[in-house]
């Protein structure tokens, strides 16, 4: 294992004024968002509209540090064979992969999921990593419930986390560890905070347990936040101020950076809290964002399947992600948003 590699590979992901585009969507949930959208999910279409994010040549090339991409893209070809892997080294972004095969049924733990994919994994990440990918992507979930979460599901998915790290480092790729507590309920932000606290300490103890080497990985967590059925909602600067004392409470500052999922949040929401929480340093490691629907979500709406209407897609993408650039610096207000619009 290389670790100064690695190490630089990680602080590129986190550098200030760009953040990671997770472009890892499965199947199923593409078809949902393409759906919407009243798109057809075929393989072509997928490409196609992947193909307009990465060609998208101010976005990629000024706010966009890395892409996590889905086994299906990482082998296709855009329409004039380049392939679409090539597209994202070419802007200067470092290209991904999610490696997790998603979540079962947690035996004995009703409610309670654990995600599967370590079997053959190593063989995996060496042909990723052949084919260009330099960091990968692993996503635990833990749902907040009566009687929920349980010590078995904490304990069972931090164990999950710390191996695909170890094995991602072993294969010379930056792991993305990525312990996510799910914002749906109707719990309130405080318990959000103890529950992430648990979380996230375990996570640490399993990857050092594992001897992960905490220079070279990044970690993808929620923010403090309130459910989404909650009756009382956390204001910005709650959600800021208790998201960073959570993290200097449990992230090492060997770790070079934090990227925040943006777990279900509107796509101005995900960008002012992090805005908020830059507001709020100096901090101990790079932060900034990995975000999927809270960079999509425009693009996909103008875009709508028409060819014609890839240079609208290309415009709200660059526009989402210059936004959430100018949140990991602090530069953010609401009054740009009401300008573009």
């Amino acid at each position: 294992m290389n670790l100064t590699e690695l190490n630089r590979i990680a602080t590129a992901m986190v550098v200030s004024g760009k953040g990671i585009l997770a472009a890892d969507e499965s199947s199923g949930t593409i078809k949902k968002r393409f759906d919407a959208i009243d798109v057809d999910s075929t393989e072509d279409n997928r490409r196609d509209y992947r193909e307009m994010l990465f060609r998208s040549r101010e976005a990629m090339s000024q706010y966009i540090s890395g892409v996590i991409l889905y086994d299906e893209t990482i082998w296709q070809d855009a329409k004039d064979g380049t392939p679409l892997i090539r597209l994202i080294e070419q802007s200067g972004a470092i290209p991904g992969i999610k490696v997790d095969e998603g979540t079962q049924a947690l035996p004995m733990c009703p409610g309670e999921l654990v995600t599967v994919g370590l079997d053959k994994l190593a063989e995996r990440l060496k042909k990723y990593y052949e084919r260009g990918a330099r960091f990968a992507k692993w996503r635990a979930v833990i749902d907040i419930g009566s009687g929920i979460p349980s010590m078995t599901a904490i304990s069972v998915n931090a164990h999950a986390l710390a191996r695909y790290a170890a094995l991602c480092q072993a294969a010379q790729i930056v792991p993305i560890v990525e312990p996510e507590v799910l914002m749906d309920g109707d719990h309130d932000i405080d318990r959000c905070y103890e529950v992430t606290t648990r979380v996230l300490n375990k996570t640490f103890q399993e990857l050092r347990v594992q001897r992960v080497a905490l220079e070279g990985m990044v970690l993808k967590p929620n923010m403090a936040i309130s459910g989404k059925k909650c009756a009382k909602q956390a204001s910005v600067e709650e959600v800021a101020e208790k998201t960073i004392r959570l993290l200097r409470a449990c992230v090492p500052a060997a770790v070079p950076g934090i990227a925040f999922l943006s777990g279900g949040q509107s796509d101005e929401e995900a960008t002012a809290h992090l805005n908020a929480m830059h507001k709020l340093g100096p901090l101990p490691w790079g932060l900034t964002f990995s975000y999927g629907r809270a960079l999509q979500a425009a693009p996909q709406k103008a875009w709508s399947g028409k060819a014609e209407n890839v240079a609208a897609g290309q415009t709200a993408f660059s526009h989402r992600a210059r936004m959430n650039g100018l949140a990991s610096k602090g530069e953010w207000q609401s009054s740009l948003e009401k300008k573009a619009a």
